[in-house]
């Protein structure tokens, strides 16, 4: 089994008392298939999974899975933790209609490399759904070395890696120049999305795509073609958007913007994050409102709104 293309991981919109907008979860679940994503990811980083109850991530799982289904859309959810027990406990109990779980390298204990590759060796073997690894170093503080991905590679159920290193390093030219064929490398970092594609990735996992979904799956869909000059001009114009929607934690400013479309009923993220700056929410949706005058609005649906005065 092999993925490809957009999947667009979900932020969770609070309303203004705090519950979870399940409305507003729906609609932007859906948005996101109309606009071109190939799929979604739930539970995510993005979606502030650490900050959820049991019930409130049940609630968002099901919102997903049923706009999924509507649209036969292929849904990725955000599973597992740094502890090996409870994580295989967790992928264990997972709904085999999935397409693949999301798995993050093990955080905070820092173990060896090796420690890694035994943690997501028995992850798998209990998995009933696809494991795709989520290496991202600078915040679970451990690195891996390209021969350690390309051994997790390796690995029955494992079917790729959303791979967010903070660039183009060495490893990442060594993944991408020898992974199996058929071993997803999905573009994890926003900034770096189009350089990714361009040596061949997968697709891509990133969060600014809730903001601006079809021009991700046109980024996509360009370098997959090999239509560079266009995907060149995409990734050109996105980068200034991604950098703005970047400029605070993940996913504060990302939700400002969305509250201040009218999309989600409101900005509020939950301790230990805080709400945007009106700073930071100014800067992006004036380069929203940029990337619109660069020429991708009309073709690409992307939302505008009003800047705060």
């Amino acid at each position: 089994m092999t993925l490809t293309g957009l999947f667009v991981p979900l932020i969770t919109p609070f309303t203004d008392d705090g519950a979870v907008a399940v409305d507003a979860l729906h609609d932007l679940a859906e948005q996101a298939l109309i606009d071109g994503a190939t799929g979604l990811v739930a539970l995510g980083t993005t979606a502030e999974t650490a900050m959820l109850t049991d019930d409130e991530r049940a609630s968002v799982t099901e919102v997903c899975t049923r706009v999924c289904r509507a649209h036969g859309a292929p849904l990725i959810l955000g599973a597992g933790a740094n502890a090996t027990a409870a994580s295989m406990d967790a992928v264990a109990a997972l709904d085999p209609s999935l397409a693949a779980a999301l798995a993050v390298v093990p955080y905070y204990v820092r173990p060896s490399e090796a420690g890694v590759i035994a943690h997501f060796t028995h992850l798998a073997a209990v998995s009933p759904v696809p494991l795709i690894i989520y290496n991202i170093p600078y915040r679970t503080g451990r690195t891996l070395s390209a021969d350690t991905l390309l051994r997790l590679a390796e690995l029955p159920n494992v079917i790729g890696v959303k791979h967010a290193v903070g660039g183009i390093d060495d490893t990442t030219i060594t993944l991408m120049s020898t992974r199996p064929t058929q071993f997803a490398v999905f573009a994890g970092d926003d900034l770096y999305a189009s350089p990714l594609l361009a040596l061949g990735a997968s697709g891509a996992i990133v969060a600014s795509a809730v903001v601006a979904t079809a021009p991700f799956a046109d980024l996509v869909t360009a370098w997959h073609r090999g239509d560079s000059m266009r995907a060149r001009t995409i990734g050109h114009r996105l980068a200034g958007l991604t950098t703005a929607l970047f400029a605070e934690p993940n996913p504060t400013v990302i939700k400002a913007v969305l509250a201040a479309q009218g999309r989600i009923p409101s900005p509020a993220v939950r301790l230990p994050l805080l709400p945007a700056t009106e700073s930071s929410l100014y800067t992006a949706l004036a380069a929203l409102k940029a990337f619109s005058a660069a020429g991708e609005q009309k073709s690409s649906g992307v939302l505008t709104a009003e800047m705060p005065r």
